[in-house]
């Protein structure tokens, strides 16, 4: 079964059986969430920890710096917001259609 590119995870085969390598690229999976990560820049000490502990690998890095979360893929779950150092509270959690 060929996946069209665009089409959303309900499109996904049935028993999400993989018939090609990289198809997840072609399905943008945050659509879903009800949180979103809001990223502050001037707060951030490039700890990486946000990256790390992504389990959707949802936090774009370029240069060895975090640049901000890839909301194509993040699913909302708050642990980039959770193993932020408390001190700096660069990533903080807001409601999907919220401004931040």
């Amino acid at each position: 079964m060929k996946i069209k590119p665009g089409a959303g995870w309900k499109d996904l085969p049935a028993g999400g059986f993989i018939n090609e390598p990289a198809t997840a690229l072609e399905f943008h999976t945050g659509d879903w969430r009800a949180m979103r990560p809001v990223w502050h820049e001037d707060k951030c000490i490039q700890c990486l920890q946000c990256w790390v502990y992504c389990p959707d690998s949802a936090v774009i890095v370029r240069d060895q710096k975090v640049c901000g979360p890839n909301l194509d893929y993040c699913k909302g779950c708050g642990i980039c917001a959770k193993v932020c150092p408390p001190k700096e509270k660069a990533i903080t959690m807001i409601r999907e259609g919220e401004e931040g």
